[in-house]
C-alpha cells in the first residue's frame, strides 16, 4: 500500500468487536489508504498499564488500555494518556489525524499533534442512559478544537450546525451488496429454522431505546406473529425483556451472519422508543433492511420519517398502529416494494461516504498547509 495521507487515530467509545456499524465501515476504509489505529475505552484488570495492540487487517490496529482494577478517574485519564503517548512514539506516528466518536477521549489525546481533527458525531451522547454530566463540557472543547465536524443524521446535523464553521451531514449509509444476499434462497440459521411463519424481526443494540412495551404488545395482538430479536442486551436488564412464546431473544449475530437471519423474515422492524436517546439517531438498519428486500415497520423517529416514510420506503406507525402496518407490510406489493427500497439504497454507499469524507480531510489538510508548501505542490491534495 503507498500511504496517502497522514496516520488516522480514531478514538472511540464502542469497542471493535461490539456492533458492526459506523466507525468500523469507515476504519476499515480508511486502512486502504493509511495506518488506522482505533483506541478503544480501556479494560481493566490485574497488573500493572499496558497497551494492547491487535492487528484486524492490513494497516488497522485496534488499541485497548488496560488499567488496574480501582483506578480512580482522574489517573485513569492520566494512565491512558501517558500510554497514548507512549504508542505514539513507538509506532512513529506523526501529526496523525485524531477522530473522535466521543468527546470524553479528548483528555487522552491531548498531547497528540494533529495535523487534522474530525469529530464524527454518531449520535447525541450525552442523551443515552448512564452519560456523564461533563460531556457536553468536552463536547464543547471538541468543537473549539475540532477542523471537520461530521454527523450521523440530518436530525444531527441540524442540532449541531450552529457550533462550527465546518459541520456535514452523513446519515448512515450501506453495504447494499452485503445484505442483498438476504433476497436469495439461503438456509435459515439453526436458531431461527424451526421459528413459524410470519417473522417479524429485528437486530441491533437493545438497550434504552427499544420499546419493549411496543414489542410485548405486539406479541400480545397478534399470538400468530413471530417476533425475532437479534442483538445484545445493554444498559437495560434482561430480565426486564417481555417473554412470551412468540418472541424470541436470538442474542448477538455477527455482521456476516445477519443476512442469512434477514433472508428468513416477512417483515423487518424498527420498535423504538421516542426519547430523548431516540431524538436524534439515524437507524443504520433501515437501509439494511431496504437493501434486504424487505418490508420494514417503524415507529416515527424523524430521520426515518424523512425521507423514508414520506417516499413509502418504511411504513411509518406508532403503538396503536402497529400492528396494522406490520399486516399492511406483510400483504402489500412485493414488487412495487422492492423498487422503491433500491431506489432509495442505489444512492448512497459506505464507499460514498467515505469518498466524500475524505475529500473534505483532503481540502482541510491542504488549507491548514503553509502557503509556500501549498505553492511547490509537495503533497498533492488529489493523492491525500
Amino acid at each position: 500500500m503507498k500511504q496517502v495521507g497522514p496516520d488516522l487515530i480514531c478514538l472511540s467509545h464502542l469497542r471493535w468487536n461490539f456492533v458492526f456499524q459506523r466507525p468500523n465501515h469507515l476504519m476499515s476504509r480508511f486502512a486502504q489508504e493509511r495506518r488506522v489505529y482505533f483506541v478503544e475505552e480501556p479494560v481493566f484488570e490485574d497488573g500493572p498499564p499496558r497497551i494492547e495492540a491487535r492487528h484486524i487487517e492490513a494497516n488497522l490496529t485496534v488499541v485497548v488500555p488496560h488499567l488496574r482494577h480501582g483506578t480512580e478517574q482522574e489517573e485513569a485519564l492520566a494512565q491512558q494518556r501517558r500510554l497514548l503517548n507512549s504508542f505514539v512514539r513507538e509506532q512513529d506516528i506523526r501529526q496523525p489525524i485524531l477522530w473522535f466518536y466521543t468527546p470524553m477521549s479528548l483528555p487522552i489525546a491531548a498531547d497528540v499533534e494533529p495535523s487534522l481533527v474530525v469529530y464524527d458525531c454518531m449520535d447525541e451522547l450525552s442523551a443515552f442512559r448512564g452519560a456523564p454530566p461533563i460531556l457536553r463540557e468536552r463536547e464543547r472543547e471538541l468543537f473549539a478544537r475540532a477542523d471537520l465536524v461530521f454527523t450521523g443524521g440530518q436530525s444531527l446535523y441540524e442540532a449541531k450546525r450552529a457550533r462550527h464553521p465546518s459541520v456535514h451531514a452523513f446519515p448512515s449509509s450501506v453495504d447494499a451488496a452485503h445484505f442483498a444476499e438476504a433476497r436469495g434462497q439461503a438456509a435459515d440459521p439453526d436458531d431461527q429454522r424451526d421459528i413459524p411463519r410470519p417473522r417479524l424481526g429485528f437486530f441491533g443494540v437493545i438497550d434504552e431505546r427499544l420499546d419493549v412495551e411496543l414489542v410485548a404488545r405486539v406479541a400480545e395482538e397478534r399470538p400468530d406473529f413471530q417476533l425475532v430479536m437479534l442483538g445484545p442486551v445493554v444498559k437495560i436488564d434482561p430480565a426486564t425483556l417481555p417473554r412470551r412464546p412468540n418472541i424470541h431473544w436470538l442474542g448477538q449475530k455477527s455482521y456476516q451472519d445477519l443476512p442469512a437471519y434477514l433472508g428468513g423474515w416477512d417483515v423487518a422492524l424498527m420498535p423504538f422508543a421516542l426519547n430523548e436517546a431516540t431524538r436524534f439517531i439515524s437507524p443504520t438498519k433501515t437501509l439494511e433492511y431496504l437493501a434486504a428486500g424487505k418490508p420494514v415497520v417503524s415507529t416515527a423517529i424523524r430521520d426515518v420519517v424523512t425521507p423514508y416514510g414520506e417516499k413509502k420506503a418504511v411504513h411509518i406507525a406508532d403503538a396503536s398502529t402497529f400492528v396494522a402496518a406490520a399486516l399492511a407490510a406483510l400483504a402489500g406489493p412485493r414488487e412495487e416494494h422492492i423498487a422503491i427500497a433500491d431506489e432509495m439504497v442505489s444512492a448512497t454507499s459506505w464507499d460514498k461516504t467515505w469518498r466524500s469524507m475524505s475529500k473534505l480531510i483532503a481540502d482541510a489538510l491542504q488549507s491548514k498547509r503553509p502557503a509556500a508548501v501549498r505553492a511547490e505542490g509537495n503533497v498533492p491534495c488529489s493523492t491525500l
